[in-house]
């Protein structure tokens, strides 16, 4: 099993930015992909970047991400901590949406989510 906890979300004006955490525990040694997807509301849940994927653990890899946020945002990962970010910058009211942590993994169930953290982007 895997477990993973969001944080950092909140209110935030347009421009501003936030930092949003992916606290990973659990069987870490079995995932193989951990990304972060966000919903809004109304909205279909969508891709917004990857964090790792097989053949980057233990590296810097490359993060992927959605072209609505590429050059705005960046994903890192704190390996001590087990911990993913994603530094989001020049934030825009589209960005409004709940954002959460996934982790594809060998063990059953195999797709794991967080609980989600709000993101608010408002004047």
């Amino acid at each position: 099993q895997v477990q993973l906890v969001e944080s950092g979300g909140g209110l935030v004006q347009p421009g501003g930015s936030l930092r949003l955490s992916c606290k990973v525990s659990g069987s870490i040694y079995s995932i193989t992909h951990l990304a972060w997807y966000r919903q809004a509301p109304g909205k279909q849940r969508e891709w917004v970047a990857t964090i790792i994927r097989t053949g980057d653990i233990g590296s810097l890899g490359t993060r992927n991400y959605a072209d609505a946020v590429k050059g705005r945002f960046t994903s890192s990962r704190d390996d001590a901590l087990n911990t993913a970010y994603l530094q989001m910058n020049s934030l825009k009211p589209e960005d409004t949406a709940v954002y959460s942590c996934n982790a594809v993994s060998t063990l059953s169930p195999y797709y794991f989510w967080g609980q989600g953290t709000q993101v608010t982007v408002s004047s």
